[in-house]
């Protein structure tokens, strides 16, 4: 699925016309009713009609700060700027992810757009979607449309498997990119990243002082940097934190899909183990988890606890309320666009990464460690 994100060549209107789909063009004329619009611009903006029918017309003498007013008026009341008053656009840039199904990619999106438009770039969202156009197909489709650069967000950049010279030929193309969340030492971009590793310290902390001695990880498929950071980060704080051996640790760690049902299979797995408490790869997966607890007749939080990751659009507001590790979305976002912007501006950025602290969000999902999982086997491995 190839989308644009915002609709080009569309005439300046306000609503009530049928010629331009319910809307119609925004004319100075004395007429009563086109008068009454100028009224609602005017009180909006705070500014007199005359004023703002000087800024539709183009005519001299109002100030660059009142010009702002009444375009933002018009913009805040739906109606669309006469097309000499908007901005044009300084390019394309693409935006392509992996789903729009997990709501944290959603959230990466808008923030990557919103940021794209007020810097005066259209942003394109591709999405990948089950059975449709790979990766290397939407790139593709963004480099036929002459985008000026893309910005990868949970790409192919993130498996350790795959062949990474096809950024080679993209930069060959001379299409500058950048990548969200997980680092090739192999491709020569700008690439931004949660810190996974401190992540995990602080779900692992957190329950350990709630008591919990038993703590089990539901991540993603292993070949994903992400989660090899996740689980370093896990292991490491398990040893340093209650000498546990990272043999030990690992046998606590769960690996399966970024999904609902993925959570689920996870949890039922670490539950088996004996498992009081469950850190998950993603928000998604902390609910499957959290499913799993209750079908097994198991209280959440009262006698497993769950965190999540991402904190995800809504999740404040599930059943419990879910504790979880923030990714830095806006921050991540505006990183990655400024970084994009410096290349098409002819300044290459680094080959670095920016890495950003996540943050602890506890809510009603974990409690003190209230024993042993009823029905799980001991605490030995």
């Amino acid at each position: 699925m190839l989308q644009g994100s915002a609709a080009l060549g569309r005439e300046p209107a306000l609503p009530g016309s049928s010629r331009t789909g319910g809307k119609r063009p925004v004319r100075p004329v004395q007429s009563r009713s086109v008068t009454a619009r100028l009224a609602d611009i005017a009180a909006q903006a705070r500014v007199s009609e005359a004023t703002v029918s000087r800024v539709l017309n183009g005519k001299p003498g109002v100030s660059s700060t009142t010009s702002q007013l009444v375009l933002a008026a018009l913009d805040v009341l739906g109606y669309e700027r006469p097309v000499r008053l908007r901005q044009r656009s300084a390019g394309l840039v693409g935006l392509l992810t992996p789903e729009l199904e997990n709501p944290i990619f959603p959230a990466f999106a808008q923030v990557v757009a919103q940021t794209l438009t007020r810097e005066g770039y259209t942003p394109i969202l591709a999405t990948q979607t089950p059975g449709g156009a790979t990766e290397d197909e939407l790139t593709e489709m963004l480099v036929d449309r002459g985008v000026d650069g893309i910005v990868y967000v949970s790409g192919l950049h993130a498996d350790t498997t795959a062949d990474m010279r096809r950024y080679d030929r993209l930069r060959a193309e001379g299409v500058p990119f950048v990548m969200i969340n997980g680092f090739s030492p192999e491709v020569r971009a700008p690439f931004v990243s949660p810190d996974d590793r401190a992540a995990m310290r602080l779900a692992v902390t957190h329950l350990l002082s709630l008591g919990h001695e038993r703590i089990g990880l539901a991540l993603g498929p292993q070949r994903f940097v992400p989660v090899q950071r996740k689980l370093e980060g896990f292991v490491t704080t398990l040893r340093e934190q209650r000498g546990i051996d990272p043999a030990e640790a690992e046998l606590l760690v769960e690996h399966s899909l970024y999904s609902l049902e993925g959570g689920q299979a996870a949890a039922a797995a670490l539950l088996d183990r004996g498992c009081t408490a469950i850190v998950c790869a993603s928000d998604l997966m902390a609910l499957g988890a959290v499913r799993t607890a209750r079908q097994r007749g198991l209280a959440v939080p009262d006698e497993v606890s769950v965190v999540g990751f991402d904190d995800s659009p809504l999740i404040a507001f599930t059943d419990p309320p879910l504790t979880t590790v923030r990714q830095p979305v806006t921050a991540m976002g505006l990183a990655a666009v400024r970084a994009l912007l410096e290349e098409i501006a002819g300044t290459p950025a680094p080959h670095s990464e920016y890495v950003f602290l996540p943050e602890l969000v506890v809510r009603g999902s974990t409690a003190s460690a209230a024993g042993r999982v009823r029905g799980a086997p001991g605490p030995g491995p």
